[in-house]
């Protein structure tokens, strides 16, 4: 989408306002699907942050998503221009990939579609 749906917007800026993560949503973005729950970027990047700290390997990049770490954000009272999905997973006919969920950030504008709630998948 050229311009971020306004309905989306406001879905976004609720999720951050409410500091709520039981938002379901599923995105088509570049052709892929991803269905999750939101979260509130502190706490997005918070979950990416710890999960970097705990790898030996990553763990120097886990200062860029400390919840300290503002450059780039939206200013308070800016509409969000992000979906932080949490336990999500990019569908693949019927399989959800990674099977245990996912941390994802995507461009709203980016979204060619959505629905509330998530999908599930099954191996049958």
């Amino acid at each position: 989408m050229s311009n971020a749906d306004e309905l989306l917007v406001d879905i976004a800026a609720t999720v951050e306002s409410e500091q709520s993560n039981q938002m379901s949503l599923t995105v088509v973005i570049g052709g892929a699907v991803i269905t999750g729950r939101l979260a509130p970027e502190a706490v997005w990047r918070e979950r990416v942050s710890e999960v970097l700290r705990d790898s030996e390997r990553l763990r120097p990049f886990s200062g860029v998503f400390s919840a300290e770490q503002t450059r780039g954000r939206p200013h308070r009272g800016e509409p969000p221009t992000h979906l932080h999905f949490h336990v999500a997973r990019i569908l693949q006919g019927s399989v959800g990939i990674p099977e245990t969920g996912g941390m994802y950030r995507v461009a709203i504008k980016d979204v060619s579609g959505w629905t509330v709630g998530d999908f599930s998948y099954s191996d049958h």
